[in-house]
């Protein structure tokens, strides 16, 4: 008599399947969390190594924003082909994939001095990386359900916003090991990370209930389990693409990916440009410029935390975005007035970065959250995958962009557009929701 509460309330399973059920979920949360979030340290090492690159190579502002470009760019292809394949071949594969590759590419991209040869190895970085993000959250919407994958999907991309941070700090020990090696040590160095967090992902993890002998869990609001059974039958009836089309004709879905273009412009046009803003414009050194810059990704990773977790709790996720897109907006206008060389000027500009991070990031952890919520368990790869597509290619023009203004117009002008992109993110969130077609 009591036995079908217990079942409802445990997804399904009973107490002892529930208990193994929730441990690998939350095993596969945590590594899975740590690994990505040193996979940055072979992905963001450029731009934190963009000042010696300058100084060694004789690169300009412009060199930099073209090479950081193409592996945004070559991201943002990968994204959109490999959120849809890790569903039909596997997200395991994937993710072994793309930190092997990207490891070797930093390794050889260490040995060269050629801008075209580099162009090449860091679109391949590109692709490499953008395998493994989609083939994770797949993974993860299996372990898990509906009413907490807000709070899930905020862990795991807060610690790609702790990762931006990891990065930085695995260049700066690399340019303090072994400092004869110059901009190359920031490449090589950074490479040991994601090898050493793969293997104990490899070791302790499984991609779903299935692998530990479990069934796969029923979401509790009955409505979620058939959608995600309509969209099944969808896909032996339409064929492995129908994804696409399914999520492409909703257009809230669609309002939310034109949004991700701005979040990709924000995000990574501050954390392109921000180390060089202290360095060029205030005078500091890289290694101060580093590290003044850390304020930044630690907001971004503990708001991308923070804020996704709240969305749990919330009817309609996208209500909070607007009031985080003009927040960060403000942030970002005070800034301007800001001078690090005064101490107070110092501690204002650092309050300005971590809260600006905190709600930028949090908007595109609550993009990706809704991303994951409009696909199930049955299409997110393709859902995450198409919002990463957009995200990367707004953090690819941003570089070309930025790139030329830093050089010919000035810095201010990084700042204000970045708000202005906030500012259209948070326009957009007021949009009143519509059903998506059937």
């Amino acid at each position: 008599m009591d036995m079908k509460p217990k079942e409802t309330h445990t997804f399904g399973y009973t107490p002892e399947e529930y208990k193994k059920f929730r441990k690998y979920g939350w095993r596969f949360l945590i590594l899975y969390s740590v690994l990505y979030s040193a996979l940055y340290c072979v992905r963001l090492n450029l731009a934190n190594a963009g000042p010696e690159m300058i100084s060694g190579l004789g690169f300009s502002t412009s060199d930099i924003g073209i090479l950081t470009a193409t592996l945004f760019w070559a991201y943002a292809v990968g994204m959109l082909i490999g959120g849809r394949a890790s569903e039909v071949f596997g997200a395991t594969r994937f993710i072994m994939i793309s930190v092997l590759a990207s490891v070797a590419v930093n390794i050889v991209f260490g040995f060269t001095r050629s801008l075209p040869v580099m162009i090449v190895l860091w679109a391949i970085n590109g692709l490499a990386q953008s395998l493994n993000w989609p083939a994770g959250g797949e993974v993860l919407a299996q372990w898990w359900p509906g009413k907490s994958r807000g709070f899930a999907m905020g862990f795991a991309s807060a610690f790609s916003g702790f990762g931006q941070a990891f990065a930085t700090l695995a260049v700066a020990l690399g340019l303090s090991l072994f400092p004869q090696l110059g901009w190359r040590s920031a490449f090589f160095v950074p490479a040991v990370f994601p090898l050493i967090f793969f293997v104990i992902y490899i070791l302790f993890t499984k991609s779903s209930p299935e692998k530990i002998g479990l069934k796969a869990y029923h979401e509790e609001n009955p409505e979620i389990e058939k959608a995600e059974e309509e969209m099944r039958e969808m896909v032996r009836k339409n064929g492995k693409l129908y994804p696409y089309r399914y999520l492409l004709r909703d257009g809230y879905f669609v309002r939310m990916l034109i949004m991700h273009v701005f979040c990709g412009f924000s995000r990574y046009g501050l954390l392109t440009w921000v180390p060089m803003y202290f360095i060029e414009r205030f005078g500091v050194d890289v290694m101060e410029g580093l590290f003044a810059s850390l304020a930044l990704p630690v907001g971004m990773g503990i708001g991308c935390l923070v804020m996704p977790t709240i969305t749990d709790h919330l009817k309609d996720r996208m209500s909070i975005v607007p009031w985080s897109s003009f927040a960060a907006m403000i942030c970002l206008i005070v800034l301007l007035f800001l001078d690090p060389r005064t101490a107070a000027g110092f501690f204002g500009i650092e309050a300005m970065l971590f809260i600006a991070g905190f709600f930028i990031y949090a908007v595109s952890g609550i993009l990706n959250t809704i991303a994951i919520d409009a696909g199930g368990r049955v299409f997110n790869g393709t859902a995450n995958g198409l919002v990463g597509f957009t995200g990367y290619m707004g953090a690819g023009f941003q570089s070309v962009l930025y790139g030329f203004i830093v050089a010919h117009i000035g810095w201010p002008m990084l700042f204000v557009s970045i708000a202005a992109f906030c500012a259209l993110i948070g326009g957009m969130g007021f949009i009143r929701r519509k059903p998506a077609k059937s």
